[in-house]
């Protein structure tokens, strides 16, 4: 069985990306090393991290390819937050069944969805 330990974002302009998850986690990162390149967060179970990289210059070219999902009972004040920050909005909270879902971007282009959980029935 696997599970997912780690999601790491690559970047050229590591300290603006460093402040916006930053702001967006509403806490300095767990660990980091400016003379590395390297800011993470842990974030429940998996380790969320933004690692300097010279070969990731400009927009994310297909952002919705991979997008990462936050959790939060307040999809709503989330977006408003984040918005605030200069989260680019790529699609407000909208209802997905009983659940509730809206779709950010942050500086690089990178797509993340803030995510109400439905309840899944099994039949």
């Amino acid at each position: 069985m696997l599970t997912i330990s780690s999601i790491m974002i690559g970047t050229k302009q590591i300290g603006v990306m460093a402040a916006f998850y930053e702001k967006i986690f509403g806490r300095p990162p767990d660990m980091a090393s400016s003379e590395n390149g390297f800011y993470g967060w842990q974030a429940g179970n998996v380790y969320f991290s933004i690692l300097e990289h010279s070969e990731m210059g400009g927009n994310s070219k297909d952002p919705g390819r991979v997008i990462i999902n936050f959790e939060t009972l307040q999809v709503q004040e989330e977006f408003d937050r984040i918005k605030a920050l200069g989260g680019s909005v790529i699609r407000a909270p909208y209802k997905m069944g009983d659940g509730m879902i809206a779709t950010l971007a942050d500086p690089d282009g990178n797509y993340f969805q803030l995510i109400k959980p439905m309840e899944m029935q099994l039949t």
